[in-house]
């Protein structure tokens, strides 16, 4: 009999995907997890610690559900291929559903609502329409914008003596992705508490672009 890993990450490699890892490693038995990614070299030091390392491609639905084997929980990293994604996780909701995947918590955006105007938001508000259509269990993790992708515009202004940006009015609640890997390692390391639940995970202030001029 196959032995059973409860906790799969997909898009291991990329940032969000290694942070989770790593702070998951922290929380459950090493070897119960696996990191499932196009690229398994890139995580030979997670696999020196334990992890269960196996390469899955959204684009290939084959390697999927083998990746996915053993596994109870899963993390569903929205990909970055915009026009393409939807059928991406389609694939990797479906393979979920065929290795015996019970629960796949996603990470989607805030208010993914058709009142939404921003460009994302349709595939997001689609990935969870399938889930909840899948009769799998689900947990939405609605990151805010990350804190990080303003060090880089910070950095510009500092250099330019201006901040130049198209917010207008907009205010943002900006989350570190640190706190939103660890939101979604506490939900893969807990139980089926988190079943059926939405976290909007966005930090403590809204802030516009004079905010964060000054």
């Amino acid at each position: 009999m196959e032995d059973l890993h409860e906790p799969v990450i997909t898009g291991a490699s990329g940032q969000l995907g290694r942070r989770t890892a790593e702070l998951l490693l922290d929380l459950v038995d090493s070897d119960s997890v696996v990191l499932v990614t196009r690229t398994p070299q890139a995580l030979d030091d997670l696999a020196a610690r334990g992890a269960i390392v196996r390469r899955g491609d959204f684009d290939e639905p084959a390697s999927l559900q083998q990746a996915f084997a053993g596994g109870e929980r899963l993390l569903l990293i929205s990909t970055d291929a915009v026009g393409r994604r939807v059928a991406q996780h389609a694939n990797a909701i479906e393979a979920a559903r065929a290795a015996g995947v019970r629960h796949i918590a996603y990470t989607s955006i805030p208010n993914p609502s058709s009142e939404n105007p921003a460009g994302v938001v349709p595939e997001h508000r689609a990935t969870e329409y399938l889930l909840s259509a899948s009769g799998l269990g689900w947990t939405f993790l609605r990151h805010s914008l990350y804190s990080e992708y303003q060090i880089p515009e910070a950095q510009a202004a500092r250099d330019a003596g201006v901040f130049r940006h198209n917010q207008g009015d907009g205010r943002t609640a900006y989350a570190s992705r640190e706190d939103c890997a660890a939101a979604a390692a506490a939900v893969l390391a807990g139980g089926d508490e988190h079943v059926g639940q939405v976290y909007d995970i966005t930090g403590p202030q809204r802030l516009g672009g004079a905010d964060l001029a000054e």
